[in-house]
């Protein structure tokens, strides 16, 4: 099925490697005057591609940074049009998962606000060999022009589904063989505890201040935490998934 994610993909690092990854580009808007080898490489992959690329003065482009909405100069002097992109099917997701690891991790994100955040928790799963990501419609940040910056090219290489019902999409992993597991302050287990990972597994990332929903704790199976040895409480969001899904990876790759 079909759903808006953007329309637009802004930042050289995105745009390059959205090119890289195929990805369908309707036109590139490029500010007059950027250059650097990165610009150089859109612009020759651009023409490779056959994707029209358009030199905009710096008022026309402040005005389309505005219309989106992006603060000023985050695009960094390149913006591409894009069209309607695919999320996966929930059930296409997890048979993929299933058939491409022995162990796969999907990662659902509940509560998480911040674009920002979204993205740079897409390029962490990406890096680190996740096999998809559920985002639902509510309750959720989309995936925003911010989003797709930070994550920096990791969304055109994730598999993304968009769940109507995150309780529905978690049980549906559930009955096909997929451990439930949410993060928490206290938990059953630490997230480096051995074996844990050697499973098919659905990650809760929940937000930093309120947590998983109670709708949501009520699907899972178990919980891990990550100890916190400063005096603030709790780690940013990203940075805890980022945490736990290399610490996967390596636990994985050792056994």
């Amino acid at each position: 099925m079909k759903n808006e994610l953007g329309h637009y993909i802004y930042g050289r690092r995105a745009v390059n490697e959205a090119l890289n990854a195929g990805r369908l580009i309707e036109k590139i808007f490029i500010q007059f005057g950027s250059d650097g080898d990165i610009i150089e490489e859109i612009r020759t992959k651009a023409r490779q591609k056959n994707v029209a690329c358009s030199i905009a003065d710096k008022m026309k482009f402040n005005d389309m940074e505005k219309r989106i909405p992006l603060e000023r100069g985050s695009a960094q002097g390149v913006i591409a049009l894009t069209p309607l992109l695919t999320y996966s099917d929930i059930y296409e997701l997890i048979d993929t998962s299933l058939a491409s690891q022995n162990y796969p991790m999907l990662i659902a994100l509940d509560e998480i606000s911040d674009p920002f955040n979204v993205g740079a928790i897409a390029r962490s799963a990406e890096c680190s060999g996740i096999s998809g990501m559920i985002l639902p419609v509510d309750n959720t940040s989309p995936i925003t022009p911010a989003a797709f910056k930070s994550a920096a090219g990791a969304l055109e290489f994730l598999p993304v589904s968009k769940a109507d019902n995150l309780v529905i999409a978690i049980r549906n992993c559930k009955a096909a063989g997929f451990t439930i597991i949410g993060t928490a302050g206290t938990a059953d287990f630490t997230y480096t505890d051995p074996g844990i990972y050697e499973k098919p597994i659905v990650l809760i990332i929940g937000s930093e201040g309120k947590g998983i929903r109670p709708a949501i704790w009520k699907e899972c199976d178990a919980f891990i935490t990550i100890p916190i040895k400063g005096n603030i409480e709790s780690l940013n969001a990203s940075a805890a998934a980022a945490i736990i899904m290399f610490e996967r990876n390596r636990q994985l790759n050792h056994t």
